[in-house]
């Protein structure tokens, strides 16, 4: 709103120009997406008490676990409403990536919206059936892959795969990438959901992870930046640091309520929100395989699932004590809080790594 009301009076008043940079703006979407969320934050927990959107807790997991038991989940909701109030201040609305991102998270965010509206009110602990889940992350991650693969401005780059300290890209894919891309953004929804099983472990490693791509897309839309860096160069991509900003914040916001002991959930809302976000990110800024890499935790904590339910289903054996892999470390003798700060700290090293992959070769 800021960027289209006031910008066009930049000629009469020099200082609006501040409203045509892309850091000044990204700074203050972090900045009131962050705001919001402390503020609203706990009159949004209280009315989600009201509804009685509470967190249903397994019988099969840590016995830690039981006390949280009715927590207030659903509390992506908070996030998202930030996010949103935020770009709709600061953000450039006539920007093609700006969109795709906005619609993609508000139906990934809807569709966990439905799933834990299913578990936590009507009681259903099976929440949206997979195979509608699925079909819905699916059609997301090909709809924004069909629309970036098609969109001009791609033409040069889009179906090309780059691979971190490496300066060219290492194939075409051509229009197998629209599959490729659906993968990442799938897969990228799916791992964030696992994640969020400890307080403040997917918050706190989402925040590693959008702030890094943040920065990346940030280098990505600048043509002399990204050819002294040898990135790919992407076409107003770098608009997206405003939506990333923003997540980043709001991100923070929550983890002061979420942080253990929390004090309300992401829930289904939050993760497969978050994840679809990264995952869209990532795809439109050429980033797909240095998502492997800086989502590391994400990667780790996928894995550890598919290995589990694979050995079970072939040896008839677990691998871990329980899956996904925080829950294995927990049943090990870790307190809670060791797990989700280490993961932590792994997930800033991973960050680190990707970055310095930059202008090495």
């Amino acid at each position: 709103m800021f960027y289209h009301l006031l910008l066009p009076f930049k000629s009469d008043v020099s200082w609006l120009r501040l409203f045509g940079y892309i850091s000044f703006r990204s700074a203050y979407a972090a900045v009131t997406s962050l705001v919001l969320v402390l503020i609203f934050g706990r009159f949004a927990i209280a009315w989600l008490r009201r509804l009685k959107f509470g967190e249903e807790i397994r019988e099969l997991g840590p016995e830690s676990h039981k006390s949280k038991a009715g927590t207030p989940t659903m509390g992506g909701v908070i996030i998202l409403g930030a996010v949103f109030i935020s770009i709709f201040l600061w953000g450039n609305f006539f920007n093609y990536y700006l969109w795709i991102l906005i619609g993609a998270t508000a139906v990934f965010g809807a569709l966990g919206f439905a799933d834990d509206y299913i578990k936590s009110v009507r009681k259903n602990k099976k929440g949206v059936p997979a195979r509608v889940k699925l079909l819905v992350q699916v059609s997301v991650g090909l709809a924004a892959a069909i629309l970036l693969f098609y969109y001009p401005s791609s033409a040069d780059h889009v179906s090309k795969l780059f691979v971190p300290f490496f300066t060219h890209a290492v194939a075409d894919l051509s229009w197998m990438w629209i599959a490729f891309a659906a993968i990442v953004v799938v897969g990228s929804s799916n791992a964030v959901n696992l994640t969020d099983g400890l307080d403040g472990l997917a918050a706190g490693s989402v925040i590693a992870v959008a702030s890094t791509l943040t920065i990346m897309a940030y280098l990505s839309g600048h043509v002399n930046i990204a050819q002294y860096l040898k990135i790919p160069y992407i076409p107003e991509s770098a608009e997206l640091t405003v939506f990333l900003s923003a997540l980043v914040g709001a991100t923070v916001g929550f983890l002061w309520f979420n942080c253990n002991p929390a004090t309300v959930f992401m829930g289904d809302t939050g993760s497969l929100a978050l994840g679809g976000v990264v995952g869209v990110a990532a795809i439109m800024i050429k980033k797909e395989i240095f998502l492997f890499i800086v989502g590391g935790v994400f990667v780790l904590e996928a894995l550890s699932v598919i290995i589990q339910v694979v050995s079970f289903k072939l040896r008839g054996k677990r691998v871990f004590k329980m899956a996904p892999i925080h829950h294995h470390f927990e049943l090990s003798g870790w307190p809670e809080q060791k797990v989700v700060v280490r993961m932590w700290i792994l997930g800033i090293i991973l960050a680190i790594l990707g970055l310095s992959s930059l202008k090495i070769l």
